[in-house]
């Protein structure tokens, strides 16, 4: 056998020892948090409000309820991520339910998947009280993204169907009023706690020359 042979064999199995001994899924690292933090916007008032929901514990903010599924943070060792996912119900006026949103949030980018209410705008700020540390592959998906993925397409068809038949259109084909948002469903458990930020609005500005 060569020298040029046994160098190349040599190497490889340097290789081989090395890849053996790095830690598999280590960028994949995260721990588990019992606890989120979120903030909530009230549009018409201006008011943000704070709160901490546990996970698989439904609060209400305004029309929206709130359930979080899991809520992740990264070790200090590793790039700072933090992430949830969350289901969220908006309550009608009828006082029907409808899914609005079912899917993960990042703390670092709330608009990359925003819940879409024209009065309510919540997104995730942190995670908190976790200590155990997940060591998982990286193509190793998450539980809840993996099972909300033939629920989404089921929702996402169930709404295309309900909005035709609920928009109301005229003589010129033109749509009158815009569809429902979300899907119909049923709410598994009732709120914990209700936040309701339309009741105590800021105080408007004093008109100049007012002698208050």
């Amino acid at each position: 056998m060569s020298r040029t042979i046994l160098r190349h064999a040599a190497r490889a199995g340097l290789l081989a020892g090395l890849a053996a001994l790095a830690p598999q899924g280590a960028a994949a690292d995260k721990i588990r948090n019992p606890t989120a933090v979120f903030s909530g916007l009230d549009k018409i008032t201006g008011r943000i409000v704070s709160f901490e929901v546990a996970v698989d514990e439904t609060v209400q903010f305004g029309a929206l309820q709130l359930t979080p599924r899991v809520c992740y943070t990264r070790p200090p060792t590793e790039s700072a991520r933090t992430t949830g996912f969350l289901e969220v119900d908006e309550v009608t006026l009828e006082n029907k339910y409808r899914r609005i949103f079912t899917g993960w949030m990042f703390a670092a980018s709330p608009g990359l998947h925003a819940i879409e209410h024209p009065i309510y705008d919540v997104w995730l700020v942190d995670c908190k009280g976790g200590t155990d540390i997940i060591a998982e592959a990286k193509e190793q998906d998450d539980a809840p993204v993996a099972a909300a993925r033939p629920e989404r397409r089921r929702r996402d068809q169930a709404q295309r169907d309900d909005g035709r038949r609920t928009q109301p259109v005229n003589r010129q084909g033109q749509v009158d009023v815009a569809p429902l948002r979300g899907t119909p469903v049923q709410p598994r458990q009732t709120p914990s706690r209700r936040f309701f930020p339309t009741n105590d609005g800021p105080v408007p500005p004093m008109p100049l020359g007012d002698p208050r």
